[in-house]
């Protein structure tokens, strides 16, 4: 059954064509800081020292210097995220955290030529001293999070709604009544699920792979945190959890009905819940270390949304991870035992629309 579905979608020119435009969109977006990014601004101080002519090294570049009377001013300033970076008395540079890696690059180059002609003998570089926590990749994970998020949502609420059209597709056909006589209700269940989970990660395998090979064309990898493969392999995994959640809910509803028209309602309460996941994955992009985000994170459903986009966002304790996955398993084992009842009592009954309770309770 899962051979079929697979074989079923996978040649339409609507998976074709949606799955290129995916991967073309993808790839664009990897490229387009450099395309549109403006020059590099720069808000740099001085304290005791002279302004380095940064501009005929780099002339592109828009630079603001500022005057500080003392260092513990100019440590104000960095942390309060009004200046870059500070040169101290000219040996050393001070910023909030690891300095911007251009900057840097910048500041040591035209500090080295400038002192050379006027002395002429071997400069010593100057030393960079963080005053405040390391932060050179929050800004990269923050954008992975938020990238992160909008295609799990995508791809979950676009494969469950699959699905549950499927179901009731096969059941207004009566193609459902032939397909029993041979298999059973629990396996044309579960190869809908399957089949249609492994398109939905033919999606998100070919995102991944396209924005992280036009990421390193482009030379955004460079500011990936380091971890990139555990945050890859934390993502399918918790696509996969998520879907089989919320993709077995949308069988055992779609079963409910036998018309197209009706599947808008009867998944209501579940898209419903997609979205409030989502909202908090959202904000979790924001806040990853909030107690609203360490606590879903363990919660499911909501956890197969908000963990992956945690572990992007910040560093997320091993034993948290390990928690909400074995949560969200279980609560995955649950799903399968009701929606598995629910869609063999109901998915024969064609006509009117079948009440839940009606079918929970066996009528």
């Amino acid at each position: 059954m899962a051979r079929r579905e697979i074989a079923t979608h996978i040649r339409t020119k609507a998976f074709v064509i949606s799955l290129l435009i995916t991967a073309a969109l993808v790839g664009a977006a990897a490229f387009a800081p450099k395309v549109f990014g403006g020059p590099d601004t720069y808000t740099l101080g001085t304290v005791n020292s002279q302004q380095l002519p940064l501009q005929a090294v780099a002339p592109d570049a828009e630079i603001e210097w500022r005057a500080f009377p003392d260092e513990a001013a100019a440590k104000r300033a960095v942390l309060d995220g009004d200046v870059d970076a500070v040169l101290v008395d000219g040996v050393k540079v001070i910023s909030d955290g690891e300095i911007d890696s251009e900057l840097g690059i910048l500041l040591q180059s035209t500090n080295r030529e400038m002192k050379l002609g006027a002395a002429g003998v071997n400069i010593p570089p100057l030393r960079m001293e963080s005053v405040g926590a390391d932060t050179r990749y929050q800004a990269a994970r923050t954008g992975i999070a938020v990238v992160l998020v909008l295609v799990l949502f995508m791809l979950v609420i676009g494969q469950t709604m699959t699905v549950a059209m499927g179901v009731v597709e096969e059941k207004g056909s009566r193609i459902v009544e032939i397909l029993l006589t041979s298999i059973r209700p629990w396996q044309l269940l579960g190869g809908k699920i399957l089949g249609l989970g492994a398109l939905g990660m033919i999606n998100l395998v070919t995102i991944l792979g396209v924005g992280v090979a036009a990421a390193l064309a482009s030379g955004l990898a460079m500011d990936f945190p380091p971890g990139m493969p555990g945050i890859v392999a934390g993502v399918l995994i918790w696509f996969v959890l998520g879907y089989a959640f919320f993709a077995t809910l949308a069988a055992a509803l779609g079963s409910l009905v036998s018309r197209q028209e009706e599947v808008g309602n009867v998944m209501s309460p579940l898209t419903m819940l997609i979205m409030a996941a989502y909202f908090v994955a959202f904000y979790a992009t924001a806040e990853p270390t909030s107690s609203v985000a360490s606590v879903m994170a363990l919660i499911p459903p909501f956890s197969s949304m908000v963990m992956p986009v945690r572990m992007a966002a910040t560093e997320v304790p091993i034993w948290q991870v390990g928690l909400s996955m074995a949560l969200m398993v279980l609560a995955v084992l649950v799903v399968l035992s009701f929606a598995a009842k629910v869609y063999e009592r109901a998915v024969l009954r064609t006509g009117a629309r079948v009440r839940l309770g009606e079918v929970l309770r066996g009528k």
